[in-house]
This record gives C-alpha cells, structure tokens and sequence, in this order.
C-alpha cells in the first residue's frame, strides 16, 4: 500500500520535466551523456551473458539485497500442488513456463523454437471480437483491452501439470522471400504461418484471432515506467498534422492496481500500464499463479475449463494467494531496477556515421533517442534521468506485413509499440541467438528494418536504397545500443 501510495505521490507531484534531447547537429562526436543508456542507474560490467542481470548501478547497498532476493524468485522453477515446497507450490495446473527466467533468458528476449521443440519463450495469444453489448461496453470504457476465447483464454498453454491436458499445441512454419537491396545485395525474409493443433478442449471460437508474442527482454523497464506521461503523449499524431507521415497513438490499459484507465507502456502493443501490472499477467497468464492483484489460483483457466478451476492450488489460508505479496513486491523491484549496460564504441566514426544514416532515414521519428525520467519517492534511483531507449511508447501501423489482426485495447491489428533499441547490440550475447520483432521472425537486425511497413515504409525504403557503406554504418550504430 505505502508503494502505491508513493506512486500515486509521483504522478500528482511530478518532477518538471527537462527538455527531451534534440535531434543531434553535429555527428562528429557523441552528444553528452549518450554513453550512459540509462543515467546514472547505467551498468558498466564485463560483457558476459549477465550484462543483462546486474541491479541500477546507483542501487544502496541496503537495496541490493531485495534485488538479489527478487532475482532468486525471478529464477526459482515453481511446482504443481500439493508439495512439501508451499512456497513454491500452484504452477499451473495449465502453463507455459515454470520461471519468469524460462521466457526471459538471463533477463534477455525469447527464442524461437525448433522444428518439433515445445514453444516456451514464444507463446500465442487468443482473443475474439466482443459478442454482447456488455462486452462491447467494457472495451468501449477501457475496463478490458480484449475479449478472452471462451475456452482457452487469453493465451494457448502448451503445458500442464500432472493429471490435466495441455491445451493444444502451437503449429509454426515458414516460407522464404529474397528481397533485393539497391547495392545488389539479397535478404531473404521469413514469411511465418501460425496455427494450433491437438486441442483438448474442444474447438476454438470460430472467429478467434491468434497473435504470436516472443519474451522482450527486461532491462531499463523502470525508467520507462517513470518518463512523464506527458512527454510521451506530446508525439501524439494520430491525424499527422507535421505531414511527416508518421502518427503514433497511445493505448490505454485499464490499471488492477489504481482502478482506472492509464497510458499503456509495456508489451508490444503497450498492453501494460505498469510493471507491477506486466508481472501479474506473466505470473497469472503464463504459469497460472495467483497474486495480491489476480487472486484466481487458476490462472488462465476459463469457466469452461471447470476441472481446472477445481484442481489443488497453492493459496494457503483464508485469502491468501500463490505468490505472497513479499515475494511479489520482490519479483517487481528487481524487474524495475535491471540495469541497462552502456553503449559501446560511441565515439567511433562507424557508429557515428551509422547515427547520421539512422537520423537521415527517419528511424528517429519511432525510436526517440532520449527522454527525462520524472521523480518517485520510492525510486531515487531512476528518478531525474536522462535515458536513451530510442522509442516513443506509441504505437503506430507498421503495414501489413506485421499485422496480427487483433486489437488489443486501443491498438488495431496493424499497430505496434515503438519498442526500445537499448540493449540492442548485446542480444546474441546475452541470449546466444538473434530473434527479433513481436515473434522472432527476423533473424538480424536489417531483417526487422525490411520487414517495416505502414508509417515506417519510407524509413525502410531509405535503408533499402542506402550503398553498402551507408547500411554497414547504421548496423554498427545499432550494434553499439
């Protein structure tokens, strides 16, 4: 409750705000500051495969040790119950993961599975258009972002504990197409196709709508959830009045914890508001785990699922719920306070001729470089910042070629959030792969630019027409985030 208390302090009472960096003039040298991705909270470690697992450098001593506490119950496998391990017992019964850490590899993105391997870090969302007028009222006021399928949920649950059946499994392929570059070069781009089979509770909704969704990595997710919701709405655009051809929309998300609609920054369709919020969904949706904000033992269990509902769970006690709101407290400052390391190599002409062709391109019109960070009395650490995540928190039509065709709150089947770059360069080695966009479709960075369309199609053609020097320098700047 303090917390809450102290959040809400942060919003009414806001620090004011400094002004968002500019668009850079000269690319001779690096702007102040720019090394430090994440202000003074920016981790400077070796680059190992933890880089993405160290606390807020600016983190007390007295702080780190709930950091390291939360980290053990980010890591920690959970079981079915009963179990002798009561504080660790109520996965499921139906799930997708048994750790925040099994999606969200050493705190880094997800992966794609192999051919006839279990998904876990890449999973499916369901949902459907609404079918009464109470269900259209409650999207309308922003009460709910989505209308559940009726049987299976928000998500398909590819796993179960003992006894029960997993829900289906997911059907993934893909088809390959060569795209030519100006200089002559040939990508070839994965075109996916998505579907479910072996399901174990009857057929989906006729009309369901299927949206793939791989792990985004963690860092930096407690500055992004104190940049002032004002500056983030001042690049609103929707009718595109600067004839720039870019718009950007903010979602709105109906918030457990403050009982109101609020600017969704989390998700790649900003379907979060919060990171308290993000966590409840992960807990309750991917691995059936009840919390002080989702008390359900069952997680994604629907009404339909009724053995489910029935089975053992792991709330001990009148009121209680499977991850008690300690160890929730924990799991949601340490994912606050993952620490962004520091660019690499920023003064180093390739990268900053690389910085002049992300400028000229217009990528910086999405992926805003900087912003302020506003204050919070619980949060000194990430308070009065200057961080460069490069995104705006918007979303914005991405063309067809990545639509999912399903809504989600405010977004529209086209739109996707601008998601941050930070950390971009340090992927395959954290995570040992390189799995990029909403379902890891892309296999490189310049994969993820040619799959852009809609409001970014001008921005990707320009990359398209760039010569061999010109792209080879945009890739350094974007491998030195």
């Amino acid at each position: 409750m303090i917390r809450r208390i102290a959040f809400a302090i942060g919003l009414l009472f806001p620090a004011a705000a400094a002004p968002a960096a500019a668009d850079p003039i000269d690319f001779s040298r690096p702007e102040p500051g720019e090394e430090d991705a994440g202000g003074a909270a920016t981790g400077r470690h070796p680059l190992t495969t933890s880089v993405f697992s160290h606390p807020s450098a600016n983190i007390s001593f007295e702080r780190q040790l709930d950091f390291k506490v939360g980290d053990g119950i980010f890591r920690k496998l959970w079981v079915s119950a009963p179990s002798s391990t009561r504080s660790s017992d109520g996965l499921g019964p139906l799930w997708n993961a048994r750790s925040c850490q099994s999606c969200h590899l050493k705190d880094g993105r997800g992966r794609v599975p192999a051919p006839g391997e279990a998904a876990v870090s890449l999973f499916l969302r369901l949902s459907i258009p609404p079918q009464t007028d109470e269900q259209r009222r409650a999207l309308a006021q922003q009460e709910a972002s989505l209308v559940p399928e009726p049987t299976y949920g928000g998500q398909l649950q590819n796993f179960s504990v003992q006894g029960h059946l997993a829900e289906g499994t997911m059907d993934l392929s893909y088809r390959e197409e060569p795209v030519r570059l100006a200089d002559g070069t040939v990508v070839s781009l994965r075109h996916p196709t998505y579907g479910v089979s072996g399901l174990n509770y009857g057929p989906l909704h006729p009309e369901t709508m299927l949206s793939p969704r791989l792990a985004p990595p963690m860092i930096g997710m407690g500055l992004l959830e104190l940049i002032e919701e004002r500056d983030i709405l001042a690049g609103v655009d929707p009718d595109d009045r600067d004839g720039d051809g870019i718009t950007g929309r903010a979602n709105r998300i109906w918030s457990r914890e403050f009982l109101r609609p609020m600017l969704g920054r989390f998700g790649w369709k900003a379907g979060q508001p919060t990171v308290a919020q993000q966590v409840v969904e992960a807990f309750a949706g991917d691995m059936g785990l009840s919390t002080p904000l989702f008390r359900d033992p069952w997680g994604d269990c629907t009404a339909a699922q009724a053995r489910c509902r029935a089975a053992p769970h792991g709330a001990h006690g009148e009121g209680a719920v499977e991850v008690v709101p300690k160890m929730f407290d924990l799991v949601v400052f340490y994912s606050r306070h993952l620490a962004v390391p520091a660019r690499r190599d920023v003064a180093a002409p390739e990268v900053l001729a690389g910085k002049r062709q992300f400028h000229a391109a217009g990528c910086a019109a999405c992926h805003r470089p900087s912003f302020v960070t506003g204050s919070h009395l619980d949060r000194p650490e990430l308070s009065g910042q200057r961080i460069w995540p490069y995104t705006d928190l918007l979303l914005h039509d991405m063309g067809e070629g990545l639509a999912d065709g399903r809504p989600e709150g405010l977004a529209d089947g086209r739109e996707w959030r601008t998601p941050p770059l930070w950390g971009l360069g340090l992927t395959e080695r954290v995570n040992g792969n390189s799995f990029y966009l909403h379902d890891g479709r892309a296999r490189s960075p310049l994969e993820a630019i040619l799959w852009h369309g809609g409001e970014a199609q001008a921005a990707r053609d320009r990359v398209v027409a760039m010569s061999r020097p010109e792209r080879e320098a945009l890739l350094a700047f974007l491998r030195s985030l």
